[in-house]
């Protein structure tokens, strides 16, 4: 373990007062309240291994990009062992898997939106949750997914749009990609 000196060790626990509230809602959207906190303990766990490389004036982006690499890591760990599961399972049965339904007290819309959003690539909803969920601004959301505040801002309106067409589709509705934007206000609540 390095010693630290005490106003490393001041710092380091500043950050984690301040942000521990923000990593966790964050990696709880993503995975669940249990793997949360787990995410959340190993993305602070890199931040006191390398304080020197948290931005003293704007942590929070750092940190953001440090949790999505330990969510990544988690739901290829997850993956992984839903094959496990479902190769057992279909082993012990000679059948295929039995897939769980959604639960009946869903809202109507909250589904089609979360549904729409899993269609798109990782990338298009990474962008729209930094945004939406997480209400970062263009800077802070392009550094969490390492680009430029410019390719973010691609990004971001390529899957507004590709989000539009997708919940235009489970809707029954068309709409061409003139109007496809205007389907959703700027900052569309898409909550978890």
């Amino acid at each position: 373990m390095t010693d630290r000196s005490a106003g490393e060790n001041d710092r380091f626990e500043a950050l984690y007062e301040e942000h521990y509230p923000a990593i966790l809602r964050y990696a709880a959207r993503r995975v669940g309240a249990e793997a949360a906190r787990d995410i959340t303990a190993e993305t602070f766990t890199i931040a006191w291994r390398r304080l020197s490389q948290v931005p003293a004036g704007q942590p929070l982006p750092w940190l953001y990009a440090t949790a999505r690499n330990c969510l990544a890591n988690e739901l290829r760990r997850r993956e992984r062992g839903k094959r496990l599961d479902s190769r057992m399972r279909t082993e012990a049965t000679r059948g295929p898997a039995v897939a769980s339904a959604e639960p009946s007290e869903q809202v109507a819309d909250r589904l089609a939106v979360l549904t729409a959003l899993a269609t798109l690539r990782p990338k298009d909803q990474e962008a729209l949750r930094l945004i939406e969920w997480e209400h970062l601004d263009i800077a802070a959301a392009a550094t969490v997914m390492g680009c430029s505040a410019g390719t973010f801002r691609v990004w971001l309106h390529r899957a507004r749009r590709r989000l539009a067409r997708a919940l235009d589709q489970a809707s029954g509705f068309s709409s061409n990609a003139a109007v496809a934007p205007a389907c959703l206000p700027a900052r569309t609540e898409i909550r978890p």
